[in-house]
Formats: C-alpha cells, structure tokens, sequence
C-alpha cells in the first residue's frame, strides 16, 4: 500500500504537522482533526454564525482532506444543521468555494493553501449563504462580474 500524503501515524509528514499547527493557531480548538477508518483524515468542528434570526447559529463543518491532498483542495461541507443552495454548492454537499478556472493566484494553490484557507472560505460561504437567502442575491464579486457581463451581452436599444 502507498504513503498517504500525510505519511503514516507513527511517522507524520512535515504538510501535516504544518496543516495542524496552523488550524490550532488560527481556529484554537473550534476544529479537531479525525482519522477515519478508511484512511482519510477530516477536520470537524463547531462554526458560530453570527446572524440575528437563524433558527440554529452552531454549524457542524468539516473539512475532509482527498488522498491526494494537496494536489487537490480539501472539501468543505456543513453537516449540521441541513442547508442547500443550488448556487455555490455541489449536490453531495460539498461546498463550492472558488472556480477551479481561476487559477492559483486567487483559488486553490498547493503549495501556500491549506485547510486553514479552506475552513475560512467555508465561513465566509456560511454568511454569504444566509445573506443569499435573507437578500435573494449571493454577495460576492464574481456575482457582480456575472450580472455586469449578462448586462453588456443584452442587445442595447
């Protein structure tokens, strides 16, 4: 069987101990990193939303790290309490946290992104989320650069 990326439990690679130094200096002890029986490894953790009149403010996240982290990003799902959008968000659950197309200078970079990066855009998802739903417009500049193209493409009169 091949190395995990994150090396073995008796020998840790040097990605994970910096990916676990950098979640416990940032987030403290809001996030705490599971094995999982088959082999992968997962962040989870409890996220306060700050918004007056949410039913529920604590959010279950978690962050899972694929198996070929970091070539890939880590994912980012809420699993409690239950929410969906059909915007900004895959159908197993996944959130959609940047546009792959990109690039590395404002997406995912292997080589300075980490699940610290990943857990602070699943955050910023959460209240852009409910700012979707209490507004019915998902803030953020790539729906301004969207609305302003579909505005210059419309036949002028």
């Amino acid at each position: 069987m091949a190395t995990q990326w994150w090396g073995t439990k008796k020998n840790v690679s040097p990605r994970l101990r910096l990916e676990v130094e950098l979640m416990q200096a940032t987030f403290g002890n809001t996030f705490q990193l599971t094995f999982n029986k088959n082999d992968t490894l997962s962040w989870l953790g409890m996220v306060e939303v700050n918004l007056v009149g949410l039913p529920q403010r604590e959010h279950e996240v978690k962050i899972f790290y694929p198996k070929d982290y970091p070539n890939r990003p880590a994912e980012a799902y809420v699993l409690q309490p239950y929410i969906y959008s059909p915007k900004h968000q895959f159908e197993d659950g996944q959130l959609c946290l940047f546009n792959p197309k990109d690039s590395i200078s404002y997406g995912w970079n292997p080589s300075t992104s980490t699940a610290v990066t990943v857990a602070g855009w699943a955050i910023e998802w959460l209240y852009a989320y409910y700012t979707w739903r209490a507004t019915g417009e998902w803030p953020g500049i790539e729906e301004k650069l969207k609305r302003n193209l579909m505005d210059w493409l419309k036949p002028h009169r």
